[in-house]
């Protein structure tokens, strides 16, 4: 079934939006949306920027990621380099020099956009977009003081271990690697 053949009773409508709060990172907007039943009433929505995750794989079938503490789970674990696409850059882009600035390392080009998706779609608006390139060159040290953290080439034999050990931090890092070892591993 296309999404043209949705029956048009089912759609949500959106009668108008108001920000709560906004700034560079983050904005709360309050959505006058009417639900399929005719309810209608305020829900909240959180509108973050676009995002570019790269999953980067050397010759020795190893992909580049970051041991980092996240302080708003207060969680450990692996991600890959990613960040948040600056103004009208280009995806492929933004992932690069992410990984650039978060790694040292910077992917050859060209950076294969392997999907787009939204990861909370019912209340958090954050179009995250993942990209796949193979092998990359040390051109020094981190530029990126934010996002310090240690830089290692893990074996993608490990990764389904770190997943399924809950050691993999985020839906970027979490779709990208699962990209990784399924589809793109063929």
């Amino acid at each position: 079934m296309s999404t043209d053949e949705y029956p048009d009773r089912l759609r949500w409508r959106v009668n108008g939006e108001r920000t709560l709060y906004d700034n560079r990172w983050v904005r709360l907007v309050q959505v006058d949306v009417q639900a399929p039943d005719g309810n209608r009433w305020w829900h909240h929505v959180v509108r973050l920027n676009r995002v570019a995750v790269a999953v980067v794989l050397d010759d020795a079938d190893r992909v580049l990621m970051l041991w980092r503490h996240r302080f708003a789970t207060n969680e450990w674990g692996w991600e890959l380099p990613g960040g948040i696409v600056d103004g009208t850059e280009d995806g492929a882009a933004a992932a690069a020099r992410e990984t650039e600035e978060e790694t040292g390392w910077r992917p050859r080009l060209p950076l294969r956009r392997l999907l787009g998706y939204q990861p909370m779609p019912g209340m958090v608006d954050t179009p995250h977009e993942v990209f796949l390139a193979h092998g990359a060159d040390k051109v020094g040290e981190p530029t990126d003081t934010e996002e310090a953290a240690i830089i290692e080439w893990i074996p993608m034999t490990e990764v389904r271990d770190l997943i399924d050990n809950g050691k993999v931090l985020g839906s970027g890092s979490l779709v990208g690697l699962l990209l990784a070892l399924t589809a793109e591993r063929r």
